[in-house]
């Protein structure tokens, strides 16, 4: 199909983007990498009457360790993940992550920030924020702001950002030495959405036990879900089959998939059960 008509501006600074979104509130989008977005519009999902490029906005894309975090440019793109070397040592997650995601002309474009930002639960981006505990910085006319991702996603396609604001950049916090991280999607075919996906990231101290934990799950759920529950169930102990399958057990009962062509929901919650021990093991294995 063909998009319904719109306006086009491409602004050169941050400050023009905000006064343009300002200028047309609800009707106006925000366009990345736009592998989210165009799509939309080409099915006539979104119609959105002004387009805001902020491609041409300097500073917006970088991979940088910065004052305790791992500070990630919106418009920084997927390839650009796949090849750093700072997200290869110390967040192979996101290796695991990007390599799922559609296929590579799709990750020279598509930004990590707008992946985030189109707050689409089928997205691989927020789960592995989730398990990370990341921070989401917003910019508006008032300045700067930050949001915990716990607070970013709260409906279908919805999330924290105010009409007038950007996502400019996430933080991630650097985890301490033991720290293993993991991600892995089910997919019917290479680039599908996930059928279900698991993101962990576990921090063991020297006696083996799990100091810290964080599990997100992808596409079972109508917004990003933590699996709180089982998050709970590891914390302060040392880590066993047992306890894994009842975190297992717990993530399949917590979530919510609904039945499509990808599977049904029986299937779904199982799948959920499967990729949680999976990837727990795998963070096991690396943070050790």
């Amino acid at each position: 199909m063909i998009p319904a008509p719109f306006d086009y501006a491409a602004p050169a600074t941050l400050d023009e983007a905000i006064s343009l979104l300002e200028q047309h509130g609800d009707e106006a989008k925000i366009l990345a990498g736009g592998h989210s977005l165009i799509p939309m519009m080409k099915l006539r999902f979104a119609s959105p009457e002004f387009l805001i490029d902020i491609n041409n906005i300097p500073g917006l894309s970088y991979i940088r360790e910065e004052d305790g975090y791992l500070k990630i440019g919106a418009l920084t793109r997927e390839s650009d993940l796949e090849h750093s070397d700072i997200v290869r040592n110390k967040f192979p997650i996101f290796t695991d992550a990007t390599k799922l995601i559609a296929d590579p002309q799709v990750r020279n474009m598509g930004t990590v920030g707008g992946n985030i930002a189109h707050g689409d639960a089928a997205n691989d981006h927020p789960a592995v924020m989730l398990a990370l505990r990341a921070e989401v910085v917003a910019t508006g006319p008032g300045g700067q702001r930050s949001i915990p991702i716990d607070e970013f996603f709260y409906g279908f396609y919805m999330t924290a950002l105010q009409p007038s604001e950007i996502l400019t950049e996430i933080r991630i916090p650097i985890p301490s030495a033991s720290t293993g991280n993991a991600y892995h999607k089910l997919e019917r075919k290479v680039g599908d959405y996930a059928t279900a996906g698991v993101a962990v990231q576990l921090t063991l101290d020297g006696s083996g036990t799990c100091q810290e934990i964080g599990i997100g799950l992808t596409n079972v759920n109508p917004t990003p879900l933590r699996a709180t529950r089982s998050e709970d169930v590891l914390r302060g102990q040392k880590i066993t089959d047992e306890l894994i399958a009842q975190a297992a057990k717990f993530a399949s009962e917590d979530c919510s998939p609904s039945s499509d062509l990808r599977g049904d929901e029986a299937y779904k919650r199982s799948m959920v059960g499967v990729l949680v021990k999976r990837m727990i093991h795998k963070a096991l294995e690396r943070a050790r």
